[in-house]
């Protein structure tokens, strides 16, 4: 059964395909009431959000991030949510990642040229448009020119984390990102954390750092994976959240706005919680 929220969306500020106001648009035509925008470490898209949504006085919009973050031997990224997303120290955080984002991006087409795959630096912006380059905007631009089929294809034998192709970003740990969203007066919450190696000690240290939640209901994961995780969150006392991880790009896992299982319940406990911790960001 669809959801009546989604609390992980991009847009094309980062790596999606829709702009911001056609995001609200879509949530509203699909009858969402809470939609995020989770754009990866960005807030740009959320003015103009924020202005579509006051056409949509039924749909609550959350300004949100996601941050992506390394261990030794994964990525882990964290979302946050009720940003006081203006604060200027936030703000020159974000571009210091979004600039080291940007020297990936150009890292990662050298390295495909030494792979003998030639794709246009130009082009790849063009694809990002307003948004920071991403690893899809550099995969759709492999499919123009093609060297792949799909943009699965692109992940899987060169852009992933073990690909040929893939660099790093400027690091940050998961407990600064939580750091760095808790200053920002931001709810964070851990995205997608299923295949994470040593789920339950990063559990413990990110609590500790002000973690309030975890994605239990994300894009594709089944009825046993979400069990799974909802006992983790009971255990840790942390809000089972989750979304959709929209980007308007299509392919095997991705699912539509609200395409998810998830309940409302905890939806209104993280409202209730921004309320409560911040009452300048929180809804009325």
């Amino acid at each position: 059964m669809p959801s009546r929220a989604d609390l992980h969306t991009h847009s094309t500020y980062s790596d999606g395909r829709l702009t911001p106001t056609e995001l609200i648009e879509r949530a509203a035509s699909n009858g969402l009431e809470v939609l995020a925008l989770t754009d990866h470490d960005c807030t740009d898209g959320i003015a103009e959000a924020l202005g579509a949504a006051q056409k949509h006085p039924r749909l609550l919009f959350i300004p949100g991030v996601e941050l992506s973050t390394d261990l030794p031997r994964e990525e882990v990224h964290v979302l946050g949510y009720f940003l006081d997303w203006q604060n200027p120290r936030f703000q020159d955080r974000l571009a210091r990642l979004r600039r080291s984002r940007l020297e990936r991006g150009r890292k990662m087409l050298a390295k495909l040229k030494g792979l003998g795959i030639e794709v246009s630096w130009q082009r790849v912006k063009e694809i990002a448009g307003d948004g920071a380059v991403g690893r899809p905007h550099i995969a759709l631009a492999m499919l123009e020119a093609g060297h792949i089929s799909s943009l699965e294809e692109a992940f899987e034998r060169y852009l992933a984390r073990n690909g040929p192709a893939y660099v790093e970003r400027e690091k940050i740990t998961p407990t600064e990102a939580v750091q760095i969203l808790t200053a920002a007066s931001g709810l964070p919450v851990l995205a997608h954390p299923r295949d994470l190696q040593h789920l339950e000690p990063l559990l413990l240290e990110l609590k500790e750092a002000g973690l309030i939640g975890i994605e239990v209901y994300y894009q594709d994961y089944d009825q046993q994976t979400i069990e799974r995780l909802l006992a983790v969150a009971h255990q840790h006392d942390l809000v089972p959240l989750g979304g959709s991880d929209f980007h308007g790009i299509g392919g095997a896992h991705e699912r539509d706005l609200g395409d998810i299982p998830l309940p409302f319940q905890p939806v209104e406990q993280l409202i209730a919680l921004a309320r409560q911790r911040q009452p300048q960001q929180a809804p009325p």
